[in-house]
């Protein structure tokens, strides 16, 4: 759907509320073009699912909090029969040698050359790099997953979907107040100019936290194919909250997407669904409606239900409920079941009841991707129910 402003045009794919599409009518003042994908929901500043492109301008608000946050697909020589057998005692592997949650410290010292780049001497990042060698390889809370499934050849994939950590949320965080931008949902995207000293300075903040987010999620794959005493077969890797300097219709243009895949034709991704449903590994392909949207795509299923909506409004300081939330446990336990998925941790903010089904949304990507694997899940790893995620976006 199209949703025409006097300053522009902007395509809407899939049932969108419309909170979040004049969310993003508004972004479209601060860009060249805007594409809100099916996924889309609303987010600060900018909506989640959004892509946003300028010629000449980066948009801290448009990359998110969770800088570099993304999603690894891992295809494994594991033994299914193997693994279903042991499934218990493998999620109990992943759940104890990977930390999850928030400020977790890896329980292995991670050594990686990314370690030794020069943008960690500049003043805004220098006091980033200890912490960010601890946390290498953890995954947070949130949504953030790692996943075993089954795909319809019967071979095990590794899953797993998180971002920069501590340290990508403090780089935002530093270039926000450093901008004097407001950080609430309501508020206007910081937009920079991307030659400025701020905006230069921004970039090469994000394409580190890029490559750490890259790090991580390679070490938190080869830890869990370690586990299943697996080799890797092949990789499918992206980030999502991000911003990549492209060419389209001729002209080199900043692309931010936030919560939006990169699809270029033959490109392939992971896009992860609900804890209870299958993901899948899919490709781009070219056609008008993949030029709509700067040849993006999902990166899930999207929201339908605010955490609180669903596990309920708690006190920061007691734990106490004040409010009952719209998901039960036992809902969540029976769509487990059903699914026959062995969920370690996870709340009822992560509840399958909270996610549209990502076969309808990606039903209207039809025409701009292509589906190659259907990834069934078996087993489930998460941070626990009494985990707040500081990561926004």
């Amino acid at each position: 759907m199209l949703y025409k402003l006097e300053h522009g045009v902007i395509p809407v794919w899939g049932e969108v509320d419309e909170k979040t599409v004049l969310q993003a009518l508004n972004c479209l003042r601060f860009s060249d073009h805007f594409a809100v994908m099916a996924d889309g929901h609303y987010g600060y500043a900018v909506p989640i699912g959004g892509v946003m492109v300028m010629k000449d301008r980066i948009s801290p608000s448009g990359v998110g909090f969770d800088i570099a946050c993304g999603n690894k697909a891992v295809r494994t020589d594991a033994d299914v029969k193997e693994v279903k057998l042991h499934l218990a005692e493998f999620m109990d592997a992943i759940w104890n040698k990977i930390s999850f949650g928030v400020g977790r410290k890896n329980n292995e010292k991670v050594d990686h050359e990314l370690f030794e780049d020069e943008t960690w001497k500049l003043p805004a990042f220098r006091d980033l790099r200890d912490q960010a060698i601890l946390q290498l390889g953890t995954v947070g809370s949130g949504n953030h997953y790692v996943d075993l499934f089954e795909d319809e050849e019967n071979r095990i994939w590794i899953g797993c979907h998180f971002g920069s950590r501590g340290l990508g949320y403090k780089i935002a965080n530093h270039f926000l107040k450093a901008a004097a931008a407001k950080q609430n949902m309501e508020a206007d995207p910081l937009v920079l100019d991307s030659e400025s000293e701020m905006g230069s300075e921004y970039i090469l903040g994000m394409e580190l936290a890029g490559r750490y987010a890259y790090a991580g999620r390679d070490w938190v794959c080869n830890k869990v194919a370690e586990i299943l005493g697996a080799n890797t077969v092949e990789e499918v890797h992206n980030h999502h909250n991000y911003a990549w300097k492209e060419t389209h219709n001729g002209e080199e243009v900043w692309v931010v997407r936030k919560g939006a895949t990169p699809a270029f034709p033959g490109q392939k991704g992971f896009v992860g669904s609900s804890m209870g449903e299958p993901s899948v590994i899919l490709e781009g392909v070219d056609s008008p409606e993949s030029a709509m949207n700067f040849y993006s795509t999902v990166h899930g299923a999207g929201r339908v239900m605010s955490r609180t909506a669903a596990a309920g409004k708690f006190n920061r300081k007691t734990g106490e409920l004040v409010a009952e939330g719209c998901v039960k446990p036992s809902m969540m336990a029976e769509w487990l079941n059903k699914a026959n998925v062995l969920l370690k941790g996870g709340g009822l903010d992560e509840s399958p009841h909270c996610y549209k089904r990502l076969s309808d949304v990606l039903s209207y990507h039809d025409c701009t991707v292509r589906i190659l694997h259907t990834l069934t899940p078996l087993g489930v790893a998460m941070a626990g129910a009494d985990e707040f995620d500081p990561y926004k976006d």
